[in-house]
């Protein structure tokens, strides 16, 4: 394959748009929820610790769905997985119009979550299998492009569907990929690199302790360490945003607008990042973009004005997705593929974890009285471990084969 190939090869092409798609759907349902809270405060009435306590069970969720989906994607295939996750988190979101109560809504929204967690990492491992290792780190950030895309789409939703007709009804376009997942059982295959190395006789504990085994500990525990900093920080500045919008004095519509504009620099995020990380590597882009994610909490935690306020969060978003792309484009390179799914899996699953708590922090703090100021310098902190873990542990992957001369531990 040459350098260009993946943007000429139909079959690659269709595979990038399909399970994209997918990966749309997941984004659109997470960012759904960061202005459905915003809503349902006002509706049901819900404290801050409320709030948090809604988006973190969300998070138990996909880190309970990126372990489980992780090892049963190497046990019985990418493709099957990918359809199984979309159709949970579909049916899950879609019941969540019909939720009554909070706990309930709680209830419908962990299972959602399980199939949100499921799929990101079986899908980033699938689209990294089937491309050449020139082509293989473009191709999973342009794939998490896919993501901007997503919340571009529920920031529109929240901005013309929930204050015209409720937030029920944005939940019932939640359901919508449910359809979707019947295209992808005729659209997507497993790789040939995956079928190659299937090895059924690998449990689940063989597979686990091959990540852990001496020959990738470093990798996973910096991998760990970088998922966990990064899906902290994420999830407890933007799924706030529009809650935090309001803090700072601005209505529910208004601050609806401004992040829907904060969520369009997204997309040259990842575009950029995707161009990078095959020019300088994957270490370069996440340590940089990471660090200017820092700086960029920093300056919107800080920010009074409208148009810093913008400019910040355009930044914030700008650097933060472009770091999500690298991170998933590097996770996959570092395990052989008979334990790679597991591997992306169990990262993915322990930053959840960082998910869980950073949303329901921000809504203890913001109940205790804490300034909004020394919250993102919390986010600052736990963005630059993050960037150090890579810098002084994280190894180059760009132009490597996961699977020469590393074997899998068997049982």
């Amino acid at each position: 394959m040459n350098k260009s190939a993946l943007l000429h090869e139909p079959k690659q092409r269709k595979l990038l748009v399909s399970t994209g798609i997918s990966w749309l759907f997941d984004a659109m349902d997470v960012g759904m929820i960061s202005f459905i809270v915003a809503a349902l405060a006002v509706d049901w009435k819900l404290g801050p610790q409320q709030i948090g306590l809604l988006t973190a069970i969300n998070s138990i969720g996909m880190a309970a769905g990126a372990a489980a989906a992780g090892s049963l994607a190497d046990r019985y295939g990418r493709r099957a997985v990918l359809i199984w996750t979309l159709l949970i988190f579909s049916a899950a979101s879609g019941l969540s119009a019909l939720a009554t109560s909070f706990a309930i809504l709680c209830a419908l929204r962990f299972v959602a979550g399980f199939g949100l967690g499921g799929e990101l990492p079986v899908a980033s491992t699938l689209v990294s299998e089937s491309v050449a290792p020139e082509d293989r780190g473009r191709a999973v950030v342009l794939l998490e492009s896919f993501w901007a895309a997503g919340w571009i789409v529920s920031a529109l939703i929240a901005y013309y569907v929930i204050p015209a007709y409720g937030w029920r009804t944005a939940f019932v376009i939640g359901a919508l990929p449910a359809l979707y997942a019947l295209y992808l059982r005729r659209g997507v295959q497993d790789p040939p690199r995956y079928i190659e190395h299937k090895d059924s006789k690998l449990s689940f504990g063989w597979r686990v302790a091959s990540v852990w085994s001496p020959a990738y500990r470093k990798s996973t525990v910096t991998l760990w360490i970088l998922w966990f900093t990064v899906v902290f920080s994420y999830y407890g500045m933007f799924l706030w945003l529009p809650t935090v919008m309001v803090l700072k004095g601005f209505n529910l519509v208004k601050s609806f607008q401004y992040v829907l504009i904060i969520t369009l620099a997204q997309l040259p995020g990842y575009f950029t990042a995707a161009y990078l990380i095959e020019k300088f590597g994957r270490k370069f882009v996440l340590v940089a973009y990471l660090l200017m994610t820092a700086a960029s909490a920093v300056w919107f935690g800080n920010a009074v004005s409208e148009g810093a306020l913008i400019a910040a969060g355009m930044c914030l978003s700008f650097f933060n997705l472009g770091a999500w792309g690298a991170m998933y484009a590097y996770t996959p390179e570092l395990y052989p593929t008979a334990v790679r799914s597991t591997g992306v899996g169990l990262a993915a699953s322990f930053g959840r974890i960082g998910g869980v708590i950073g949303p329901y922090t921000v809504g203890l703090l913001v109940a205790g009285g804490s300034a909004i100021t020394s919250i993102f310098l919390l986010f600052f902190a736990a963005i630059v471990i993050g960037a150090l873990a890579i810098l002084l542990f994280g190894k180059e992957t760009k132009g490597t084969d996961p699977d020469e001369g590393h074997e899998a531990v068997r049982g």
